[in-house]
């Protein structure tokens, strides 16, 4: 079994989603006492937090590529950014180690077109939702058209975040404004939805809607723990 390196902390809140994710993965591939090897580096999120506001990516990347160098250290063979936001400065995380990045993007996508979506509705922070870090990626490597929602939702989705899930504040009102907003992309022709932030499954998920889900955190430990057991 190879070791699972994980850049975590951003939020911590869904970090632990993670961890639990990798070694429930392992159990279930292994049996018995069977769990994930794993490197963990948990950085201070109010520090990432603040150069997101600042628009400061630069200082964000070389703060992260630090720590996934600290994660390679320790052993690590595979590095995993836990949250979809930061992927925006995954080039210069990759710059920095030698071993491989995989990618929370290519995970999704990668169910998506086994999936046979080809439009695809996305929730996420601002930054995930309005530029093209994450987007472009879907749309340019794998041919999955992006739908996104409107201005005033994407208002929402991103204050919920901040304000709410990243605190480990859960709301109905909020879960019900978040089904509204799946039910409006599904309507405008999703044929699923992304929760492209890592801490929108501790609001939702499949139970909650008919629309198909494809949680980020999910995907990406299933695909790390693939990789790890080299299946």
């Amino acid at each position: 079994m190879r070791v699972i390196g994980v850049l975590g902390g951003m939020s911590w809140e869904s970090t632990q989603g993670y961890y639990r994710a990798l070694n429930e993965g392992v159990k279930a591939a292994l049996g018995g006492f069977h769990s994930a090897k794993i490197v963990m580096v948990s950085v201070d999120f109010a520090e990432i937090e603040a150069l997101q506001q600042q628009g400061d990516w630069h200082a964000a990347g070389e703060l992260l590529a630090s720590a996934a160098q600290s994660v390679e250290r320790a052993g690590a063979d595979c590095l995993l950014i836990a949250t979809n936001t930061m992927h925006k400065v995954a080039p210069a995380i990759e710059q920095a180690v030698t071993i491989p990045l995989l990618h929370i993007a290519d995970a999704t996508a990668e169910q998506l077109t086994a999936d046979g979506i080809t439009r695809v509705g996305l929730l996420g922070t601002r930054f995930t939702m309005e530029q093209d870090f994450y987007i472009g990626r879907l749309e340019k490597q794998f041919g999955i058209e992006v739908v996104v929602p409107d201005q005033s939702e994407r208002d929402t989705i991103h204050r919920v975040i901040f304000d709410e899930l990243c605190q480990g504040r859960i709301k109905d009102v909020s879960r019900q404004r978040y089904l509204a907003i799946i039910d409006s992309l599904h309507a405008h022709g999703a044929q699923a939805v992304i929760l492209g932030c890592t801490e929108i499954a501790m609001l939702v998920g499949q139970r909650d809607t008919k629309v198909p889900l494809y949680d980020t955190t999910a995907l990406h430990a299933q695909r790390a723990v693939a990789w790890a057991l080299n299946d």
